[in-house]
């Protein structure tokens, strides 16, 4: 399903609830692309509108020509259109560009009741764009308003099924469709009126449109947070109708994200507050391509990951001062690790769901494998055999380590396995790249010189390159939650790192 192209034809809220702010923000929440002209500057908050700055009809035209020129919408939704005169240019427009799905939301009168369109547009609106309107998104009053010449409905709503008179009386004027609005006259769960503010349970949106009706029920929401909700839901019908939800679908699913908004709304202002927009979207800690940056630069992975590159373990490798019996221990204990650490990529392989992961953790367990028969003729060069090896117990800081990472590939996820593994991945190279550059390094004379120029060689570099690759192309599938719980795995995993060096004497 494609993401939808919505051109938003509305007037500026500065407080950020409703107009074509609310409508960039629920059209950005649906997934989908918003674009805009601009028919009037509102200077107001959530305690009502101070001022009003309407924008050129001409240049409103301008604004239009541009979008289609250019990017040309999937759907037009229209909101506040201010004057008689912008009404008309609007009109023209969507005929001259033959736009087939213009979702109307005929801003006429406000929360407070106030008339926000004169007369003569609310009459131009009425016969000019009512025709042309895939759906038509009016309130009760605003609905009242459409169906009577005189500016009054004359029809008292007393039951659920007055609201599918009104729809039909709406219907006359020309839409394919029509939403009634249900908001401002709750009922109680038998469908008749409600009378009383103890009495309010429910509240009915009527779609009716092509010989159907649907009701739309949702719990009555005791709430002051209501600011933009008229834009909000018009523009999620767009943004669902983009995307080829069929009208019924379309409605029920905005109705129902407007109502989740509201109950999960931030409070602010402190006149009638603005919707939660974004009560559905998750948003990721990293930027796609940088979950590995985000994971070291983190506050509580840095000092973990400090203590690890700059153990004095590594230091001392450094400057060659690392007693040999510790580095024949390491290499011993470091060969028993990497069958597990094979095991390990092995187990990843078989937990990936495409060619692609299989294929790079069969990969690496190659590049093990081709390390350790190197690792062999390393250690030979310090009077250890493969049988010595072999014969070796397995320390306790090797065992726990390594059956951590196998658990961790047996209970969680790939990328759970992934990130178990990652600091021994991407900490040997860290380690050699540092130590091969930092002056306190010896070279001349370093017993432990090849050993950092196998972690720098293009080979393992490419490894590290690999696994990386792996996690950067699944971290941006998971959720916040799941990020936090990976962090926690790295964290634990690089103590265990930690732990590795820690079983052999330093100095």
């Amino acid at each position: 399903m494609a993401n939808g192209k919505i051109l938003v034809i509305a007037g500026s809220d500065s407080s950020g609830g409703a107009g074509l702010e609310a409508d960039q923000k629920v059209i950005a929440a649906h997934g989908c692309y918003a674009m805009t002209a601009t028919t009037a500057l509102t200077a107001q908050n959530t305690t009502g509108v101070d001022d009003i700055h309407h924008t050129p009809p001409e240049f409103v035209r301008k604004q239009i020509d541009a979008v289609f020129n250019d990017i040309r919408p999937d759907v037009v939704k229209t909101g506040m259109l201010a004057s008689a005169q912008t009404v008309e240019v609007v009109a023209q427009a969507l005929k001259d560009y033959k736009v087939e799905t213009l979702v109307l939301d005929p801003v006429m009168i406000a929360t407070t009741g106030a008339q926000l369109l004169p007369s003569k547009a609310v009459n131009e609106l009425r016969t000019l764009l009512l025709p042309q309107a895939f759906i038509v998104t009016p309130n009760i009053p605003e609905a009242k308003l459409l169906i009577s010449d005189s500016g009054r409905g004359d029809i008292d709503i007393q039951r659920v099924e007055d609201l599918e008179v009104i729809a039909q009386k709406v219907l006359e004027l020309g839409p394919r469709w029509v939403l009634v609005k249900g908001g401002h006259v709750p009922f109680k769960r038998d469908g008749s009126v409600a009378t009383t503010p103890e009495e309010r349970q429910i509240i009915v949106d009527l779609l009716a449109g092509e010989g159907q009706t649907l009701r739309i029920q949702s719990p009555y929401i005791e709430s002051t947070n209501t600011h933009g909700t008229g834009c909000s839901l018009a523009s999620a019908i767009a943004s669902n109708l983009s995307m080829g939800l069929k009208p019924a679908e379309a409605v029920k699913a905005a109705c129902r994200y407007v109502e989740a908004g509201i109950k999960y709304a931030p409070g602010y202002g402190k006149g009638n507050g603005p919707i939660n927009h974004f009560h559905s979207i998750q948003t990721l800690p990293f930027a796609p391509g940088h979950f590995v940056d985000y994971l070291l630069e983190r506050l509580d992975v840095l000092p973990v990951w400090e203590r690890f590159v700059n153990h004095p373990f590594v230091l001392s490798l450094g400057n060659g001062e690392l007693p040999l019996e510790s580095f024949k221990g390491y290499l011993i204990q470091d060969y028993l690790y990497l069958v597990h650490f094979a095991r390990a990529n092995a187990l990843a392989s078989y937990k990936a769901k495409n060619m692609e992961d299989i294929a790079a953790g069969a990969k690496i367990v190659s590049h093990i494998y081709t390390e350790m028969k190197l690792h062999i003729d390393y250690c030979e060069g310090f009077g250890i055999s493969k049988q010595e090896i072999e014969a070796t117990e397995e320390l306790q800081a090797c065992t726990a380590y390594t059956r951590y990472v196998l658990d961790i590939g047996q209970s969680e996820d790939w990328l759970g396995l992934q990130v178990a593994i990652a600091p021994c991945l991407l900490g040997y190279g860290a380690i050699a790249k540092q130590l091969h550059v930092d002056p306190r390094t010896k070279m001349e004379g370093n017993t432990y010189w090849k050993w950092i120029l196998n972690y720098v060689a293009e080979d393992y570099v490419q490894a590290v390159q690999t696994g990386s690759d792996l996690m950067e192309r699944n971290a941006v599938l998971q959720s916040p939650s799941r990020i936090e719980e990976l962090v926690k795995i790295f964290i634990h995993a690089t103590k265990m790192e930690i732990g590795f060096w820690e079983m052999f004497p330093s100095a």
